[in-house]
């Protein structure tokens, strides 16, 4: 299922999986948890991280210990870029050079990972914030591009009290998933759940120190966490 603006945001929806998939900049603080969390719950999830948070030298031991474990490293950007305005969406703030400059260089940063292009064909932008011309852009470089899907608060796990009105507490952002599931007709089937790796340090109520439990409130609820790939029922 695709979007309006062309990103792939949910699968077969006759399946009860479930895909959750995590971007990363500048913090990394949830990491450790996360994999931790990931493991013990048998649980392959996908790692969308910028060229900022790959040459971060103590990011490396985290990215390292994620691709040896299975998990899907991809790109978010090189400089984690905003490539549409906020209100005028259509309206471009880069070039078409600029978006394929930077994105190269986030898969090359990758590369020192031993991290291939065709390793990751999939791409979730930065801000998860795009428009038809990014789409074919993207499509023109060989990638994917993919976006959470809507309807619960989990993108809003990197808020914190002195955003105001923004900020929401993480047992909110927990129930906003259970209650996506109950209400939509076709629960959580095919959905991509997006976390973040790690969060500004004025939120000291993290989100994912309850991943652990979330995955396994699903899994008693039948749903299967599955890579990417399988969410999409690609062969290959």
């Amino acid at each position: 299922m695709a979007d309006s603006h062309g990103a792939l945001i949910r699968g077969d929806v006759s399946r009860k999986n479930i895909s959750i998939v995590f971007t990363g900049d500048e913090f990394a603080d949830g990491g450790e948890v996360i994999r931790k969390a990931l493991k013990e719950n048998h649980t392959p999830a996908s790692f969308f991280l910028t060229g900022n948070f790959y040459a971060n030298s103590n990011f490396s031991k985290l990215i390292k210990s994620l691709k040896k474990e299975g998990h899907y490293l991809g790109a978010h950007s090189d400089k984690h870029l905003l490539y549409a305005d906020w209100v005028k969406r259509d309206s471009l703030l880069i070039s078409r050079d600029e978006f394929e400059n930077d994105l190269r260089k986030n898969y090359e940063r990758m590369a020192r990972f031993g991290i291939s292009k065709s390793d990751a064909p999939y791409f979730l932008p930065p801000y998860e914030w795009y428009n038809k011309t990014i789409k074919v852009w993207t499509d023109n470089l060989g990638f994917k591009l993919i976006n959470f899907s809507p309807g619960t608060r989990s993108i809003a796990d990197y808020t914190y009290p002195e955003m105001g009105a923004s900020y929401r507490p993480s047992d909110e952002i927990y129930q906003s998933v259970l209650d996506k599931e109950k209400a939509d007709p076709n629960g959580l089937n095919g959905f991509i759940l997006l976390v973040h790796i790690g969060t500004d340090p004025r939120r000291t109520d993290k989100f994912y120190n309850l991943l652990d439990g979330l995955i396994k409130e699903l899994k008693l609820k039948g749903y299967r966490f599955v890579p990417l790939k399988t969410l999409f029922l690609e062969k290959k």
